[in-house]
């Protein structure tokens, strides 16, 4: 992997250190909700539990519905705190603000909607395309 210094990224060291501290409140708001939904998870588990006499299968349904939304929620919040999480690593290593794919730097205006991107548009298009 390419590595890049604060030279090579034509960034500033303030410019970095407002960088982190964006990427790691994200994160931090990231845990915050995970905790929060971990919590709403078991409630939810607890209430499920203790109310299940007379259940029929439209109750039944309905229950598994909420727990499978709660536990794709979770998955959802973690993956998006492992970005961050990636991209505070790549800000640290010097990296951050170039493609993983064709090592080219990410345009600032996608870093701006999409701080945690690890490609240019044109790799991530490249990727996308090969998923499907």
């Amino acid at each position: 992997m390419l590595v890049h210094d604060t030279i090579g990224t034509g960034r500033s060291q303030t410019e970095i250190d407002q960088i982190q501290r964006s990427l790691q409140a994200r994160y931090d708001e990231l845990s915050a909700e995970y905790e929060q939904a971990v919590l709403q998870s078991h409630v939810l588990r607890l209430v499920e539990v203790g109310d299940t006499a007379g259940d029929d299968q439209a109750d039944s349904g309905t229950k598994t519905a909420e727990r499978d939304t709660a536990q794709s929620l979770l998955r959802t919040i973690l993956d998006r705190r492992a970005q961050y999480e990636h991209a505070l690593t790549r800000l640290e290593e010097g990296t951050y603000g170039f493609c993983e794919g064709c090592t080219s730097a990410i345009p600032v205006e996608r870093l701006e909607i999409f701080p945690s991107a690890t490609t240019c548009v044109q790799c991530k298009q490249n990727r996308e395309r090969r998923a499907a």
